[in-house]
């Protein structure tokens, strides 16, 4: 076989066939966590400075469309600056290059406008101004609301009152200012509260108290933190206060000016003589700081250590296999009544509360175990039972089908009962961990209180 020979003018015309057949390089993207920061900053000197306060963790992914990634930039750099003193932002970005590699040019514009809205301002010089033209922003806020005072006999001790956060007063905003005030609020809420989403403004319901450090040198006030709170009707005539939202501002987180707050929601159930106070799915942390609270509140409920004796009793001497050591149902209302701790709420503190009583603990500690172990089954299993065959079945229908079904209930022992778990092993090991878990939240409570008593 012969072999074929190029000729030059063959070799230009098979590099530019393989030119025109090679395939562009895919755009893979990059996520918006990797390319974005943003930075809290209370003066135009702390602007364009690394040394400023950076706002992380923040997960930002979730934000942006096709699994959060940012497309059709190479060299990628967005920096957010967002003001503490009147909580407008500035987006400074920059990049190389943009290239359609696919999957076209992310609208960065757009997708910021989604957490900053109209708080962001698209020219730095304005941006840059606002700390002059709005730094008494939350000084006017605060000349229109209602100031208001933790109520000093809401169950804590002289020495709790002195290590109060000083220089610190909660004001609350009720009608229009709701609204105004949150707009300028929301992206810090979608950015640093897990799984929220904005408060219906125009809800008159709604209430934001604003917990702010007065005594500045420039004699401006400085906004601290808030919580949302709803306030609804209960049959046939009564109010209940709901805590939706609450968020201290990153830079002073872990300072007590949660508890703070919290305290104060406690005083305005107590004189406005409410059904009670809940709050919406508190995370952990919260729920921590809660409970705290509560443990010391109920310690200075004197009708709580008359209940807690028989209890008490139980635990030492009887069978716990089934027991669970409830208080008396003239207890949970005295609770409700005296101090607007809902029931669910307190049922946690009372274990608590014996925790503190039994002495010395190591010698009861298996029989507390227990009891701990008979409430968290309760909690997961009895409701699993309490739905035992029941079945939600869907109903062909010409109206909206995401709202034409029926439920029924099975007769004996019918497979269309709630599935149960197959592994009874696996359902073991998961209730193990739980009452760890527990066992574990109620340790930190109760070391936490007895500092603060000691």
């Amino acid at each position: 076989m012969g072999t074929k020979h190029h000729s030059s003018s063959d070799l230009v015309s098979d590099n530019k066939k393989r030119r025109r057949a090679a395939f562009s390089k895919i755009d893979t993207g990059i996520e918006a966590n990797e390319c974005i920061k943003i930075y809290l900053v209370s003066s135009k000197d702390e602007v364009d400075s690394q040394n400023s306060f950076r706002i992380e963790p923040v997960d930002l992914n979730h934000f942006f469309e096709d699994e959060g990634k940012i497309y059709g930039y190479q060299g990628l750099k967005i920096t957010v600056w967002l003001s503490s003193v009147s909580f407008h932002a500035y987006a400074d970005i920059s990049f190389e290059s943009t290239s359609d590699g696919g999957k076209g040019i992310t609208d960065l514009k757009t997708s910021l406008q989604d957490i900053f809205a109209e708080n962001l301002v698209d020219v730095k010089d304005d941006f840059l101004q606002t700390f002059s033209t709005e730094q008494h922003y939350v000084k006017s806020l605060v000349s229109n609301s209602e100031g208001l005072h933790e109520d000093t006999n809401n169950g804590n001790s002289d020495r709790q009152q002195e290590e109060e956060p000083a220089h610190t007063e909660v004001f609350r905003v009720t009608g229009t200012g709701v609204g105004l005030l949150y707009s300028r609020l929301v992206p810090l809420v979608l950015l640093l509260v897990d799984g929220s989403n904005p408060i219906d403004v125009i809800d008159p319901r709604w209430e934001i108290y604003i917990l702010v450090q007065k005594g500045q040198e420039d004699g401006c006030m400085r906004l601290l933190g808030f919580a949302a709170v709803y306030r609804f009707h209960r049959y046939p005539d009564a109010m209940r206060l709901r805590l939706g939202q609450i968020l201290i501002i990153p830079p002073y987180q872990r300072k007590g000016y949660g508890a703070r707050l919290l305290k104060t929601l406690n005083s305005i159930a107590l004189s406005e003589n409410v059904y009670d106070l809940t709050i919406e799915e508190p995370v952990d942390a919260l729920q921590h700081v809660r409970t705290c609270i509560d443990v010391q509140r109920l310690l200075a409920f004197k009708p709580i250590h008359e209940a807690l004796g028989p209890a008490i009793s139980q635990l030492k001497h009887e069978n716990l296999s089934k027991n669970r050591c409830e208080p008396p149902a003239s207890i949970v209302e005295d609770v409700r009544k005296s101090l607007k701790i809902n029931k669910r709420q307190f049922l946690q503190c009372w274990e608590i509360l014996i925790y503190l009583r039994l002495d010395p603990i190591d010698k009861y500690m298996d029989n507390y175990v227990t009891i701990v172990s008979n409430r968290v089954k309760a909690d997961v299993l009895g409701k699993e039972a309490e739905g035992a065959g029941k079945q939600l079945v869907d109903i062909p229908s010409e109206f909206d089908q995401d709202m034409s079904f029926a439920m029924f209930k099975s007769a004996g022992d019918e497979s269309s009962g709630i599935e149960k778990e197959a592994d009874q092993g696996n359902v073991e090991e998961q209730l193990r961990q739980l009452v760890e878990d527990r066992m574990e939240q109620i340790k930190s409570v109760v070391q936490k209180v007895s500092a603060d008593r000691a």
